[in-house]
């Protein structure tokens, strides 16, 4: 079996690195978000250029990454534990950019001695096609910095009026409270929801090169299948809503995953109103998002639009879902 990151292979201390964390993370709470991203770009720093053209900060990452492990290892849950992780996750950035940029270096070392041995015509024809690969890379450059601050402004958008917006391994995840989109135990769309999902339409309709996920969510109250149908239908809503106000339904899909994904005590009234949710993830930059397997009867049958929840196999019209 061999690893692979990003077409690089991982060397032994990479891959023993990489096998000692995942034993610990089975063993234990799971690492934060931040976390296994601070894990994938040192491993990515310790397989490419950095490892050759900049070691130092190579180290300097592992040091950082060993710190943030032992923050884990300390208190798994803690915000401390995320900031530490957060500042492994530059550290490992950072030796990335100065590999490639040391590699570049390099190269252009390499380049301007053989641009000293080239004919006259030879020179003008290197220079023309330097230029041109210039011009095109800061091209890419610009137009890659215009689309990150694009989606920089739209996500803080989307924070003032109110949303609930993270960055999460799968994407960006914009929450919105079930109460505040439906009624108890309803799919259509309430009015006053109308106007918080116009703006968050406006925003990603302009994410055109993003694929989007709307994911709705239950308490754990009412029979697995009710929640699944109504989770769908409620997904379904508010992604009908998105293509209705410009969002490309070619880029957009609803996903009901029920009451399986809890972020909070569904013992409590406070706990199943957080769980009570609508999730929608915007894929990263490889234009991927990272969601469940579908149930097959949930996404063929959904639930109807506009009706109450069915009160069978155990939900009662005290614990219909909100």
């Amino acid at each position: 079996m061999s690893f692979r990151t990003f077409g690089h292979p991982l060397t032994a201390s990479a891959i023993a690195l990489l096998s000692g964390y995942a034993a610990f993370g089975c063993a234990g709470t799971p690492p934060p978000p931040e976390l296994l991203d601070a894990r994938a770009a040192y491993m990515r720093a310790e397989a490419g250029q950095a490892s050759q053209y900049k070691p130092d900060r190579v180290h300097e990452a592992k040091v950082a990454l060993d710190k943030a492990e032992r923050a884990y290892e300390d208190d798994p849950a803690g915000q401390e534990t995320k900031d530490i992780a957060y500042l492994a996750l530059r550290d490992a950035e950072l030796a990335e950019v100065e590999g490639r940029d040391a590699r570049a270096a390099q190269d252009k070392v390499h380049a301007e001695k053989q641009i000293a041995s080239l004919t006259q015509v030879q020179l003008s024809q290197t220079r023309e096609q330097l230029a041109s690969a210039s011009d095109r890379l800061n091209s890419e450059r610009t137009m890659r910095e215009e689309a990150e601050k694009r989606a920089r402004d739209a996500m803080d958008k989307l924070a003032a009026a109110g949303n609930s917006v993270k960055q999460e391994s799968r994407g960006t995840v914009i929450t919105i409270p079930g109460n505040v989109l439906f009624a108890s135990g309803k799919s259509m769309l309430l009015a006053g929801a109308q106007a918080r999902l116009t703006t968050v339409a406006d925003v990603l309709k302009d994410q055109t090169d993003r694929e989007i996920t709307v994911q709705g969510h239950t308490d754990s109250q009412g029979s697995d299948a009710a929640n699944l149908q109504l989770s769908q239908a409620r997904a379904q809503a508010v992604r009908d809503y998105l293509v209705a106000h410009g969002v490309s339904a070619n880029r957009i899909r609803a996903e009901g995953v029920g009451e399986s994904k809890p972020i909070a005590d569904n013992a409590s009234p406070e706990g199943r109103a957080n769980n009570r949710r609508v999730e929608i993830i915007v894929s990263g930059a490889d234009g991927k998002t990272t969601t469940e397997q579908r149930t097959p009867s949930t996404m063929d049958t959904p639930y109807p639009a506009g009706t109450t929840k069915p009160s069978s196999g155990g939900a009662s019209p005290t614990n219909t879902k909100k």
